[in-house]
């Protein structure tokens, strides 16, 4: 008996057109004035963000209803498959809604809890990445690689703070004052899916945060490992998207940031 393919063309068709389609929505909606809700003190949502994950819903319900969806506005469907949609329709909301110019759309379609495609789409510089598993990762068509830097001190690092930052700053502000010292600099932009992305395309040598959900990290961590980079906890052991840290870099700076990452007491 012939093997059942995993990703047929529909799914890479279906993946590639939600990404468009809600770039296209963030992009007529930056700027403008929008409906602001409070998920928490300082997790916000907008009206954008539901425009968003309503269109790439009903593209998925359309040409697979029998799968499983996972999206951060509407939850966990009920249905029971093999396949999983997960869906972050606006990751950087934040930036969106103060018309800061740095934000996407990270989609992923994982298979028995497996990423096997992820999208990245940041529709303000026309960046699609995509990664397929097995077959690599891409930048508007081009293939990406990991970065081939050595040396921490060399390296280019992004990590972001979790929106409980209250509850968490003193673990947090201690990992950044070790990365602070022992790297060559850090950036904070606010968009785990485009930092991942940023990894897999050798423009960061390294990216660690805490309290991501899985449509933060399901689209990148795939990113990641296609081009050639290593995913992990903090301590190196292995990770999951359900996971609550994670540590991504080229592979060759991995050992020193989980020992930085141990020295900061995590």
């Amino acid at each position: 008996m012939k093997k059942k393919t995993v990703v047929t063309e529909k799914m890479r068709q279906t993946i590639r057109k939600v990404a468009m389609q809600a770039g296209r929505i963030q992009m007529k909606g930056l700027g403008k004035r929008h409906k602001i809700h409070f998920k928490g003190e300082i997790n916000l949502v907008t009206e954008v963000d539901f425009a968003c994950e309503k269109a790439i819903l009903k593209e998925i319900h359309k040409n697979f209803p029998e799968h499983a969806i996972l999206a951060e506005e509407s939850g966990q469907s009920a249905n029971r498959s093999d396949y999983c949609w997960v869906i972050d329709p606006l990751d950087g909301t934040t930036n969106f809604a103060h018309a800061y110019p740095l934000f996407c759309i990270s989609v992923a379609l994982a298979y028995r809890g497996e990423p096997v495609l992820g999208v990245v789409y940041e529709p303000n510089l026309g960046e699609f990445f995509f990664a397929e598993k097995g077959k690599g990762s891409f930048l508007n068509g081009r293939r990406i690689h990991v970065s081939d830097t050595t040396l921490l001190k060399r390296s280019l690092l992004s990590t972001g703070f979790a929106y409980n930052i209250g509850e968490t700053y003193k673990r947090s502000l201690a990992q950044f004052e070790g990365f602070l010292v022992s790297s060559q600099a850090i950036r904070r932009d606010g968009v785990a899916a485009v930092d991942l992305a940023y990894v897999a395309a050798g423009r960061f040598d390294g990216f660690w945060e805490i309290n991501l959900w899985p449509w933060d990290v399901a689209a990148g961590l795939l990113l990641v490992k296609e081009a050639g980079g290593q995913v992990t906890l903090f301590n190196g052991k292995p990770f999951a998207i359900e996971d609550k840290e994670i540590l991504a870099s080229n592979g060759r700076i991995h050992p020193d940031m989980v020992k930085v990452l141990h020295g900061a007491g995590s």
